[in-house]
């Protein structure tokens, strides 16, 4: 099984801007190069076919990306519209600021077979690419944004997979992140 990091990834996982948030004290080259030959520790479904999630133990710096929102914190959370890329559309986001989270204990990355990222017009040369990573405490999928399984549901023109919605899923999805967000 052969593992490439998406442009799209990329630049949201190692970005120019050195910004605390990203995957810290490893190069791009050097975090394909460790999922390409240590073993995750674990395996997890995702949330279509072409989705899978690979567990390994946190090997870098790199803080938790999800915190849990308080009464002696909800006065940090901000919000703003933002888009992911220049081409989708912005959405409202929510994050933290001034928190300084722990170090993460697992890195999960999110990757997609190749066919998925070909309809999506990004071509590898690979089995699967990375679309994204979480930064977490437990050896579990964090629950997708709403935002993110809305997007998905609209398909590939909108940024998303074309995966339809399931509204359970999403209703758990909401349950969390009514309760967490993000931090910058």
């Amino acid at each position: 099984m052969s593992i490439v990091l998406t442009d799209f990834a990329r630049a949201r996982l190692f970005p120019r801007d050195g910004r605390r948030t990203a995957i810290q004290d490893c190069t791009p080259d050097q975090f394909i190069d460790r999922l390409n030959t240590e073993p995750p520790q674990r395996v997890l479904e995702g949330y279509a076919p072409f989705c899978t999630l690979h567990v390994h133990p946190n090997w870098t710096t790199t803080r938790c990306s999800v915190i849990a929102i308080t009464d002696a914190n909800r006065h940090l959370l901000q919000t703003a519209y933002e888009a992911r890329n220049r081409d989708e559309l912005p959405v409202l986001v929510r994050w933290f600021e001034g928190i300084e989270p722990p170090v993460a204990r697992f890195l999960i990355p999110i990757l997609y077979d190749r066919i998925q990222l070909a309809q999506e017009g990004t071509v590898i040369d690979a089995d699967w690419g990375v679309v994204g990573c979480l930064y977490t405490q437990e050896p579990e999928e964090l629950p997708m944004a709403p935002i993110t399984r809305m997007r998905n549901a609209l398909g590939v023109a909108e940024g998303g997979s074309g995966i339809a919605l399931d509204r359970h899923a999403y209703k758990q999805s909401v349950a969390f992140w009514e309760r967490h967000a993000n931090w910058r």
